[in-house]
Protein backbone atom coordinates (compact mmCIF):
# COMPACT_ATOMS: atom_id res chain seq x y z
CA UNK A 1 0.00 0.00 0.00
CA UNK A 2 0.88 3.44 -0.51
CA UNK A 3 3.05 5.56 1.93
CA UNK A 4 2.36 8.99 2.38
CA UNK A 5 4.03 12.09 3.90
CA UNK A 6 1.58 14.50 5.31
CA UNK A 7 1.23 17.84 6.81
CA UNK A 8 -1.76 18.49 9.17
CA UNK A 9 -2.99 22.42 9.93
CA UNK A 10 -5.18 21.75 13.01
CA UNK A 11 -4.33 18.60 14.33
CA UNK A 12 -4.83 19.49 17.68
CA UNK A 13 -8.44 19.53 16.75
CA UNK A 14 -11.33 17.34 17.31
CA UNK A 15 -11.57 15.99 13.52
CA UNK A 16 -7.74 16.71 12.70
CA UNK A 17 -6.86 14.78 15.86
CA UNK A 18 -8.99 11.86 15.26
CA UNK A 19 -7.26 11.53 11.83
CA UNK A 20 -3.44 12.46 13.26
CA UNK A 21 -4.69 9.03 15.24
CA UNK A 22 -6.09 7.05 11.46
CA UNK A 23 -2.28 8.13 10.08
CA UNK A 24 0.17 7.49 12.53
CA UNK A 25 -2.07 4.05 12.71
CA UNK A 26 -1.49 3.23 9.15
CA UNK A 27 2.01 3.93 9.49
CA UNK A 28 2.08 7.30 7.67
CA UNK A 29 4.59 10.01 8.48
CA UNK A 30 2.73 13.28 9.88
CA UNK A 31 4.16 16.89 11.09
CA UNK A 32 1.18 18.61 12.26
CA UNK A 33 0.41 22.69 12.80
CA UNK A 34 -1.44 23.65 14.99
CA UNK A 35 -1.83 27.30 17.00
CA UNK A 36 -3.83 25.78 19.45
CA UNK A 37 -5.96 28.65 19.83
CA UNK A 38 -8.94 26.06 20.32
CA UNK A 39 -6.84 22.73 19.62
CA UNK A 40 -5.58 20.93 22.66
CA UNK A 41 -1.99 20.10 22.91
CA UNK A 42 -3.11 16.85 24.92
CA UNK A 43 -4.23 15.29 21.92
CA UNK A 44 -0.84 15.68 20.06
CA UNK A 45 1.19 12.09 21.26
CA UNK A 46 4.56 13.30 22.18
CA UNK A 47 6.94 11.94 19.96
CA UNK A 48 4.83 14.03 16.87
CA UNK A 49 6.63 17.16 15.57
CA UNK A 50 4.34 20.22 16.20
CA UNK A 51 4.75 23.74 14.55
CA UNK A 52 3.39 25.66 17.45
CA UNK A 53 1.65 28.70 14.22
CA UNK A 54 -1.18 30.10 12.64
CA UNK A 55 -1.50 29.04 9.13
CA UNK A 56 -1.06 32.76 8.04
CA UNK A 57 2.60 32.15 9.00
CA UNK A 58 4.20 31.68 5.82
CA UNK A 59 7.76 32.07 6.70
CA UNK A 60 7.61 29.66 9.72
CA UNK A 61 5.45 27.33 7.20
CA UNK A 62 8.00 27.89 4.24
CA UNK A 63 10.39 26.74 6.41
CA UNK A 64 8.98 23.34 6.90
CA UNK A 65 8.14 22.94 3.52
CA UNK A 66 12.04 23.54 2.46
CA UNK A 67 12.81 20.99 4.73
CA UNK A 68 10.49 18.34 4.40
CA UNK A 69 9.04 16.71 1.35
CA UNK A 70 5.25 16.08 1.76
CA UNK A 71 3.07 14.64 -0.38
CA UNK A 72 -0.26 16.35 0.25
CA UNK A 73 -1.39 18.74 2.90
CA UNK A 74 -4.69 17.83 5.10
CA UNK A 75 -6.30 21.05 6.02
CA UNK A 76 -8.05 21.41 8.89
CA UNK A 77 -7.33 24.26 11.01
CA UNK A 78 -10.09 26.78 10.90
CA UNK A 79 -13.10 28.20 13.07
CA UNK A 80 -16.51 26.32 13.25
CA UNK A 81 -18.67 27.79 15.68
CA UNK A 82 -22.12 29.05 13.02
CA UNK A 83 -23.61 31.32 15.69
CA UNK A 84 -20.53 33.21 16.46
CA UNK A 85 -19.74 33.31 12.76
CA UNK A 86 -23.32 35.08 12.79
CA UNK A 87 -21.69 37.76 15.40
CA UNK A 88 -18.32 38.06 14.21
CA UNK A 89 -17.98 37.16 10.65
CA UNK A 90 -14.79 38.39 9.94
CA UNK A 91 -13.14 36.33 12.33
CA UNK A 92 -14.44 33.62 9.92
CA UNK A 93 -13.51 35.15 6.48
CA UNK A 94 -10.00 36.25 7.84
CA UNK A 95 -9.12 33.25 9.07
CA UNK A 96 -11.41 30.47 7.25
CA UNK A 97 -10.89 32.07 3.69
CA UNK A 98 -7.55 34.46 3.69
CA UNK A 99 -5.70 32.72 5.64
CA UNK A 100 -6.26 29.30 4.25
CA UNK A 101 -6.02 30.75 0.97
CA UNK A 102 -2.47 32.12 2.15
CA UNK A 103 -1.50 28.65 3.36
CA UNK A 104 -2.68 26.88 0.15
CA UNK A 105 -0.33 29.66 -1.83
CA UNK A 106 2.45 28.61 0.24
CA UNK A 107 2.19 25.04 -0.40
CA UNK A 108 2.00 25.52 -4.11
CA UNK A 109 5.74 27.93 -3.65
CA UNK A 110 7.67 24.92 -2.65
CA UNK A 111 5.45 22.23 -4.64
CA UNK A 112 3.16 20.87 -2.64
CA UNK A 113 0.00 20.88 -4.71
CA UNK A 114 -2.36 17.91 -3.61
CA UNK A 115 -4.82 19.27 -0.63
CA UNK A 116 -7.75 17.78 1.25
CA UNK A 117 -10.02 20.54 2.16
CA UNK A 118 -12.31 20.24 5.09
CA UNK A 119 -15.45 21.69 4.13
CA UNK A 120 -18.89 21.64 5.58
CA UNK A 121 -22.65 20.74 4.49
CA UNK A 122 -23.89 24.29 6.01
CA UNK A 123 -22.23 25.08 2.21
CA UNK A 124 -25.75 24.00 1.40
CA UNK A 125 -27.54 25.95 3.71
CA UNK A 126 -31.41 24.96 2.82
CA UNK A 127 -31.25 22.31 -0.20
CA UNK A 128 -34.53 22.94 -1.83
CA UNK A 129 -34.26 18.80 -2.34
CA UNK A 130 -35.59 17.53 0.97
CA UNK A 131 -34.39 14.06 0.88
CA UNK A 132 -30.69 13.73 0.77
CA UNK A 133 -28.45 16.11 -0.75
CA UNK A 134 -26.07 15.47 -3.41
CA UNK A 135 -22.77 17.23 -3.79
CA UNK A 136 -24.05 19.20 -7.03
CA UNK A 137 -26.89 20.78 -5.18
CA UNK A 138 -26.70 24.75 -4.99
CA UNK A 139 -24.74 26.02 -2.52
CA UNK A 140 -26.59 28.45 -0.56
CA UNK A 141 -25.19 28.55 2.94
CA UNK A 142 -27.03 30.51 5.82
CA UNK A 143 -24.26 31.59 7.73
CA UNK A 144 -20.47 33.25 7.59
CA UNK A 145 -18.95 30.24 8.42
CA UNK A 146 -21.12 28.16 5.57
CA UNK A 147 -20.09 31.18 3.30
CA UNK A 148 -15.96 31.46 4.58
CA UNK A 149 -16.11 28.17 3.67
CA UNK A 150 -17.43 28.05 0.42
CA UNK A 151 -15.13 30.81 -0.47
CA UNK A 152 -12.02 28.71 0.58
CA UNK A 153 -13.58 25.54 -2.05
CA UNK A 154 -14.28 28.30 -4.77
CA UNK A 155 -10.65 29.23 -4.58
CA UNK A 156 -9.59 25.65 -5.37
CA UNK A 157 -11.89 25.34 -7.48
CA UNK A 158 -10.61 28.06 -9.58
CA UNK A 159 -7.26 26.84 -9.44
CA UNK A 160 -7.15 23.55 -10.66
CA UNK A 161 -4.36 24.37 -12.83
CA UNK A 162 -2.40 24.69 -9.46
CA UNK A 163 -3.80 21.89 -7.47
CA UNK A 164 -4.95 18.71 -6.78
CA UNK A 165 -7.52 18.95 -4.36
CA UNK A 166 -10.42 16.49 -2.76
CA UNK A 167 -13.12 18.53 -0.95
CA UNK A 168 -15.03 16.86 1.72
CA UNK A 169 -18.31 18.31 2.75
CA UNK A 170 -18.68 17.27 6.56
CA UNK A 171 -22.33 16.40 7.43
CA UNK A 172 -22.29 16.45 11.47
CA UNK A 173 -19.35 14.86 12.76
CA UNK A 174 -19.67 13.21 16.57
CA UNK A 175 -18.45 10.67 18.88
CA UNK A 176 -14.89 10.17 20.53
CA UNK A 177 -11.85 7.97 19.66
CA UNK A 178 -13.31 4.10 20.70
CA UNK A 179 -10.46 3.65 22.69
CA UNK A 180 -10.56 7.42 24.20
CA UNK A 181 -7.33 8.71 23.32
CA UNK A 182 -8.98 11.45 21.62
CA UNK A 183 -12.63 13.40 21.89
CA UNK A 184 -14.11 16.67 21.35
CA UNK A 185 -12.81 19.16 24.22
CA UNK A 186 -14.37 22.70 24.73
CA UNK A 187 -15.16 25.54 26.86
CA UNK A 188 -18.35 26.93 25.35
CA UNK A 189 -19.11 23.79 22.94
CA UNK A 190 -21.99 23.82 19.99
CA UNK A 191 -22.11 20.25 19.53
CA UNK A 192 -25.83 18.39 20.25
CA UNK A 193 -24.10 15.16 21.38
CA UNK A 194 -21.41 16.96 23.43
CA UNK A 195 -23.56 19.02 25.29
CA UNK A 196 -25.95 15.77 25.70
CA UNK A 197 -22.67 14.11 27.02
CA UNK A 198 -22.25 16.80 29.54
CA UNK A 199 -25.81 15.80 30.80
CA UNK A 200 -25.95 12.70 31.15
CA UNK A 201 -22.65 12.99 33.60
CA UNK A 202 -24.22 15.61 35.27
CA UNK A 203 -21.71 18.79 34.81
CA UNK A 204 -24.65 20.55 32.66
CA UNK A 205 -28.33 20.52 34.20
CA UNK A 206 -30.04 20.84 30.80
CA UNK A 207 -30.43 20.78 27.27
CA UNK A 208 -31.99 23.45 24.82
CA UNK A 209 -33.44 22.42 21.94
CA UNK A 210 -33.44 25.24 19.21
CA UNK A 211 -36.37 25.17 17.32
CA UNK A 212 -39.35 23.07 17.57
CA UNK A 213 -41.35 24.19 14.70
CA UNK A 214 -39.35 23.38 11.83
CA UNK A 215 -40.54 21.25 9.15
CA UNK A 216 -39.71 17.73 9.92
CA UNK A 217 -41.57 14.82 11.37
CA UNK A 218 -41.14 16.57 15.00
CA UNK A 219 -40.53 20.34 14.84
CA UNK A 220 -36.84 19.94 15.74
CA UNK A 221 -34.17 20.16 12.99
CA UNK A 222 -32.83 16.84 10.88
CA UNK A 223 -29.07 16.31 11.05
CA UNK A 224 -26.59 13.24 9.10
CA UNK A 225 -24.50 12.21 12.23
CA UNK A 226 -20.99 10.64 11.73
CA UNK A 227 -18.41 9.21 13.95
CA UNK A 228 -15.60 11.01 14.18
CA UNK A 229 -13.37 7.96 13.74
CA UNK A 230 -15.14 7.45 10.58
CA UNK A 231 -14.67 10.49 9.36
CA UNK A 232 -11.13 10.05 10.42
CA UNK A 233 -10.83 6.95 8.33
CA UNK A 234 -12.60 8.71 4.86
CA UNK A 235 -9.69 11.24 5.19
CA UNK A 236 -6.73 8.58 4.24
CA UNK A 237 -8.77 6.64 1.71
CA UNK A 238 -9.52 9.65 -0.32
CA UNK A 239 -5.84 11.02 0.14
CA UNK A 240 -4.60 7.59 -1.40
CA UNK A 241 -7.12 8.26 -4.33
CA UNK A 242 -5.83 11.81 -4.67
CA UNK A 243 -1.99 10.76 -4.85
CA UNK A 244 -3.05 7.87 -7.29
CA UNK A 245 -5.70 9.45 -9.55
CA UNK A 246 -3.80 12.86 -9.33
CA UNK A 247 -7.72 14.64 -9.84
CA UNK A 248 -9.66 16.95 -8.20
CA UNK A 249 -13.16 16.29 -6.75
CA UNK A 250 -15.75 16.83 -3.93
CA UNK A 251 -17.47 14.16 -1.42
CA UNK A 252 -20.07 14.38 0.98
CA UNK A 253 -19.15 12.57 4.03
CA UNK A 254 -22.30 11.67 5.97
CA UNK A 255 -23.96 7.72 6.83
CA UNK A 256 -26.90 8.80 4.60
CA UNK A 257 -29.37 9.31 6.88
CA UNK A 258 -30.77 12.17 9.16
CA UNK A 259 -31.94 12.43 13.37
CA UNK A 260 -33.63 15.20 14.70
CA UNK A 261 -32.59 16.29 17.46
CA UNK A 262 -35.46 15.29 19.54
CA UNK A 263 -34.79 11.57 18.63
CA UNK A 264 -30.70 11.87 19.07
CA UNK A 265 -31.77 12.77 22.70
CA UNK A 266 -34.64 9.75 22.73
CA UNK A 267 -31.83 7.58 22.10
CA UNK A 268 -29.47 9.08 24.91
CA UNK A 269 -32.07 8.26 27.09
CA UNK A 270 -32.95 4.69 26.27
CA UNK A 271 -29.13 4.33 26.99
CA UNK A 272 -29.04 6.58 30.48
CA UNK A 273 -32.38 6.04 31.64
CA UNK A 274 -33.89 9.48 31.25
CA UNK A 275 -31.21 11.14 32.78
CA UNK A 276 -31.32 14.05 29.91
CA UNK A 277 -33.61 16.88 30.79
CA UNK A 278 -34.28 19.55 27.99
CA UNK A 279 -35.91 22.66 27.29
CA UNK A 280 -37.54 24.06 23.77
CA UNK A 281 -35.38 27.38 22.98
CA UNK A 282 -36.29 29.93 19.82
CA UNK A 283 -34.18 28.99 16.62
CA UNK A 284 -30.62 29.85 16.23
CA UNK A 285 -29.72 32.56 13.49
CA UNK A 286 -27.79 30.75 10.31
CA UNK A 287 -29.50 27.04 11.52
CA UNK A 288 -30.16 24.75 8.62
CA UNK A 289 -33.72 23.20 9.01
CA UNK A 290 -32.71 19.56 7.48
CA UNK A 291 -29.22 18.01 6.14
CA UNK A 292 -28.73 14.36 5.27
CA UNK A 293 -26.18 13.51 2.57
CA UNK A 294 -26.24 11.53 -0.09
CA UNK A 295 -22.92 9.81 -0.06
CA UNK A 296 -23.49 7.34 -3.39
CA UNK A 297 -20.63 9.44 -5.01
CA UNK A 298 -17.93 8.73 -2.07
CA UNK A 299 -18.86 5.11 -1.78
CA UNK A 300 -18.44 5.23 -6.19
CA UNK A 301 -15.18 6.27 -5.75
CA UNK A 302 -13.21 5.84 -2.12
CA UNK A 303 -12.55 2.43 -1.18
CA UNK A 304 -14.47 3.43 2.42
CA UNK A 305 -16.75 0.97 4.55
CA UNK A 306 -18.07 3.00 8.25
CA UNK A 307 -17.48 0.65 11.12
CA UNK A 308 -19.15 2.63 13.78
CA UNK A 309 -22.09 3.57 11.99
CA UNK A 310 -24.86 3.37 15.05
CA UNK A 311 -26.00 6.34 17.13
CA UNK A 312 -26.28 4.44 20.62
CA UNK A 313 -22.27 3.71 20.04
CA UNK A 314 -21.64 7.37 18.74
CA UNK A 315 -23.61 8.49 21.83
CA UNK A 316 -21.86 6.18 24.25
CA UNK A 317 -18.17 7.13 22.60
CA UNK A 318 -19.22 10.59 23.22
CA UNK A 319 -20.14 10.55 27.10
CA UNK A 320 -17.42 7.85 28.31
CA UNK A 321 -14.79 10.72 26.21
CA UNK A 322 -16.56 13.12 28.38
CA UNK A 323 -16.41 11.23 31.67
CA UNK A 324 -12.60 11.03 31.02
CA UNK A 325 -12.03 14.71 30.71
CA UNK A 326 -14.14 15.36 33.27
CA UNK A 327 -11.79 13.35 35.62
CA UNK A 328 -8.44 14.32 34.05
CA UNK A 329 -9.55 17.97 33.78
CA UNK A 330 -8.54 18.21 30.45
Amino acid sequence: SIYMKILLTGGAGYIGSHVLLSIIENGHEVVVIDDLSTGNKNLIPENIKLINTNINNSEKISNVLAEENFDLLLHFAGFIKVEESVQNPNKYFKNNTDNAIKLFETCHKHNLKNIIFSSTAAAYGNPRNNNSITEDETLSPLNPYGESKVKTEEYLLNNKDKYNSIILRYFNVAGADPELRSGLISDTPTHLIKILSEVAIGKREKISIFGDDYNTKDGTAVRDYIHVSDLASIHLEAAKYLLEKKISNIFNCGYGKGYSVLEVINTANEIYDNKIMFEYNKRRPGDSEKLISNVDKLHQHINWKPKFDDLKLIIKTAVEWEKKTDEKNL
